[in-house]
């Protein structure tokens, strides 16, 4: 048996996580696997693999998630299934920080939930992980009891967050009758799972499923063939849809949900063991997605949205009749009637949005102003405000340590309010901040607003094309902090972006920042791309989603590379902080 040793690292909120590392023998280059546990466990369970996979020259980090085994928290429970998801984000970056092992020299092996986590942070972080293997993915968990789901959802808009015991039997997840027992004695098995948490599991693992395509690790799947605790139809959709060049899957007879800990699991062990090796022993390959606008998945999708419905067919006259609606609900909604007249992606929507105050005609035109204001879409762009606001923060002290001056550029400000929130007020404001925009209404909204926040002795409001790559690079002062927010989702062209990109990365000096925004998901955009109206002209609105893997690439090449990331819950929207690094 390898020795290991205990250890903690902080996650992103400060909780202190308890961690088991095996360390190589010698001191040459590390490379590291990391075992993530299924639900109700903890890292004591994936232990044995350490030893069975007999990969001797490399470090294995197992960790208990917080709320289980000896990490702290409510047993069971989370702030939510997305900070499980932050939690894994974090202890890879503590791999680095702490014991020195790059992202690329990293494998995670995940069984059931643990395996949803490390899929969604896959899909929504984009690391350059060097391999992922799954086993059992819980994407989608058998509850047996109808209507389950949709029950427990309206009695946590009722009670709150409330727990639920597992009915998982020992017997049930492995005929490794030692193994069974073992659960059924460990003091450290957790019964209960939080509502929370189970909903935000199948919330993520829907949209993973949906969207594996953006997902381009090198991937083993491991499908037990008798599992009595999750559905194997999900794993084969998943599998179907990955994105991965590199993938394969197997289907193992007989197996219950433990998939690793099954008797007679050493064939299964030796299939995992050579993957991971014929992984390292390659370098990190990933698909090139800087002409993603011309030809694949995203491309695909937005020219399907763009397609207009045969006239006078159903789906034809479902969308008229919703485009009605809308136009009827601007006669009583604020927020709508903004919409239509200035686009629903305008930066005057946008500042309505965020300011997230109902108005209307009425008390009936201020309901449905309400029911505007809270689609699911509108409350990811406040939270992706809040984002921007810590990331920029988060980059003006950065600069302030590095004893570098704070001179901020947004390139598209709409109306600047975030902006002049995070750096243009209270005694630690940036030494400048400009603010540029190509609309004039929205020059003339940003002026005024400086003017109101008292900000004119740092701010200045100028009109600009943020696509311009010469007016980029002879900015003056030079940007140490240059922010890029909802601008290029609303521009399908990457070579657009580029020549933006290319601009600021010539722009802003070596250790200067960029905040920028993506949008690897939404989940209406039928519904925007046939009903609502952009800015340019009253056009359908219609996007193509950029995975976060091509956003970063994009950032990657104009000279920046990704150090922090943020995403909402429902894995609309990101917010990431890059660093200008030497060419």
């Amino acid at each position: 048996m390898r020795d290991f040793q205990q250890s903690q690292f902080s996650s992103f909120d400060g909780e202190r996580l308890f961690y088991r590392h095996w360390r190589a023998p010698g001191d040459g280059p590390r490379r590291a696997i990391v075992l993530l546990h299924r639900g109700h466990e903890h890292s004591g369970r994936v232990a044995h693999l350490v030893d069975e996979l007999g990969l001797n020259a490399f470090d294995f980090f197992a960790w208990d998630a917080r709320g289980n085994g000896q990490s702290p928290g409510a047993r069971g429970d989370a702030p939510g299934f997305e900070a499980l998801v932050r939690d894994l984000d974090t202890f890879i970056a503590h791999l680095g920080s702490a014991h020195g092992i790059a992202i690329e020299d990293v494998a995670v092996v995940a069984q059931s939930v643990g395996a949803v986590v490390a899929t969604t942070w896959a899909h929504d972080y984009a690391p350059r992980l060097r391999a992922l293997v799954l086993a059992s993915p819980a994407f989608k968990v058998k509850l047996y009891v109808p209507f389950a789901r949709p029950l427990l959802g309206l009695m946590q808009k009722l009670r709150g967050n409330f727990f639920v015991n597992s009915y998982v039997r020992p017997q049930w997840l492995t005929h490794d009758t030692q193994r069974a027992a073992s659960y059924a004695s460990d003091p450290l098995i957790t019964r209960p799972i939080s509502v929370r948490v189970l909903l935000g599991l199948y919330e993520a693992a829907e949209r993973v499923v949906a969207d594996a395509q953006a997902i381009h690790v090198p991937t083993q799947l491991l499908v037990s063939g008798s599992d009595f605790v999750v559905h194997r139809a999900p794993q084969d959709r998943f599998y179907e849809n990955l994105g991965a060049g590199i993938k394969e899957r197997h289907l193992l007879p007989g197996f219950y949900h433990d998939t690793l800990g099954e008797e007679g699991r050493g064939a299964v062990v030796a299939k995992v063991r050579a993957f991971l090796l014929a992984r390292f022993a390659q370098p990190v390959l990933r698909p090139q997605l800087l002409d993603a606008h011309e030809r694949g998945p995203s491309f695909d999708e937005a020219q399907k949205l763009a397609w207009p419905p045969e006239r006078n067919s159903l789906a034809d006259l479902r969308w008229r009749g919703v485009r009605a609606g809308l136009r009827f609900g601007g006669r009583l909604s604020d927020g709508i009637a903004l919409g239509l007249e200035t686009g629903f992606d305008s930066g005057s929507s946008l500042d309505y949005v965020y300011r997230n105050q109902a108005h209307g005609k009425t008390l009936l035109g201020k309901l449905v102003d309400r029911n505007y204001l809270d689609a699911i879409g509108w409350r990811g762009i406040r939270v992706r405000r809040e984002h921007i606001t810590e990331l920029l923060r988060e980059a003006k002290s950065r600069l302030r340590a590095a004893g570098l001056p704070v001179h901020a550029v947004d390139i598209a400000a709409g109306h600047g309010r975030y902006a002049l929130e995070a750096l243009g007020q209270g005694r630690d404001s940036a030494d400048s901040l400009r603010l540029r925009d190509f609309s004039e209404l929205n020059v003339e909204k940003g002026r005024a607003l400086i003017a109101e926040l008292g900000a004119s002795d740092i701010a200045t409001f100028e009109r600009a094309d943020a696509f311009d790559r010469a007016s980029l690079v002879t900015l003056d002062p030079r940007p140490t902090l240059a922010v890029v927010s909802g601008l290029y989702e609303l521009f399908p062209d990457n070579a657009m972006v580029r020549r933006s990109l290319e601009g600021l990365g010539a722009a802003v000096p070596v250790g200067g920042y960029l905040v920028y925004t993506g949008q690897p998901w939404h989940p209406q955009l039928e519904f925007i791309a046939r009903a609502l109206t952009s800015h340019r002209g009253g056009a359908a609105w219609v996007m193509r989603r950029r995975s976060q893997a091509e956003m970063d690439q994009l950032v990657r090449a104009a000279g920046f590379r990704k150090v922090e990331q943020r995403i909402d819950k429902w894995g609309i929207f990101t917010v990431s902080l890059a660093q200008r690094v030497e060419a």
